[in-house]
């Protein structure tokens, strides 16, 4: 690969730091409804910064429907925030959260490289063995690390709000295949309301990828419009893992 499209996919792809500072081994994830509305980062949570040649998207703690959510803001920018995690995905596999969209990105299209945008993605990545991935993929990875600095993640899912894929589509992304799109929700119908999504990682991603997850090392949310040029706006509230509901006994009596 050149040095030049190593460093481009390096400044477009999520990832974790190399360093991984303390981690949390419960399902929880800190709430933003746990922090003050205001301009300061949601408690325990960090900023994911893609590249320093792309403009941040703003994120600001705000009320909303009584309670304090993050509101992303982005005009022709990339970036997130990242809350770090070390949580196996057999033990907790739903994850549940809710998001707002005011309005779509109209010239996004997430199976294009240069319309690829937005308005939300929540972002899970998983650990995993790179030594049993095949050779591109390894010296990808070598070329990531020298030139950002920071490890690239076995893999990771990452949910969307298409503009026309439908609901349930698996996105490969453009750069690599260690990083798959799903489509949470799609089009227009739900715009202006909170819509409240439970997902089973563990599932999605051996749907995704074809194989079992490792441990979920981050989640992250981003609202990026920096391909497109557009201006966005977009609300995330609480996330929170559960395990799986048990089965319904087939001899209950209730």
């Amino acid at each position: 690969m050149r040095r030049g499209a190593a460093a481009a996919l390096a400044a477009a792809l999520f990832s974790g730091c190399a360093t991984q500072p303390d981690v949390i081994t419960l399902p929880h994830v800190s709430h933003f409804s746990d922090s003050p509305p205001g301009n300061a980062l949601p408690i325990g949570w960090e900023e994911w910064t893609l590249s320093r040649f792309k403009k941040p998207t703003e994120y600001q703690l705000v009320m909303e429907d009584g309670s304090t959510v993050v509101k992303a803001s982005a005009h022709a920018s990339a970036s997130g925030l990242l809350y770090r995690l070390s949580l196996d995905p057999r033990k907790y596999p739903l994850l549940q959260w809710r998001w707002k969209v005011t309005e779509l990105i109209a010239t996004a299209d997430n199976t294009t490289k240069n319309t690829e945008d937005s308005p939300v993605r929540v972002a899970v990545s998983f650990d995993g063995d790179i030594e049993k991935l095949p050779l591109g993929d390894r010296l990808l990875f070598d070329s990531i690390r020298l030139l950002a600095g920071q490890n690239m993640p076995y893999a990771t899912l990452m949910y969307i709000w298409e503009n026309r894929a439908p609901k349930g589509t698996v996105i490969p992304n453009p750069h690599t295949a260690r990083v798959r799109m799903i489509v949470a929700e799609t089009g227009r119908d739900k715009l202006g309301n909170w819509v409240e999504e439970t997902r089973n990682v563990y599932e999605d991603f051996k749907r995704a990828f074809g194989e079992e997850p490792g441990i979920i090392t981050s989640i992250g949310i981003m609202t990026d419009t920096d391909n497109t040029g557009g201006n966005v706006h977009a609300f995330y509230g609480d996330f929170q893992f559960h395990r799986a509901p048990r089965p319904r006994s087939l001899f209950a009596t209730d």
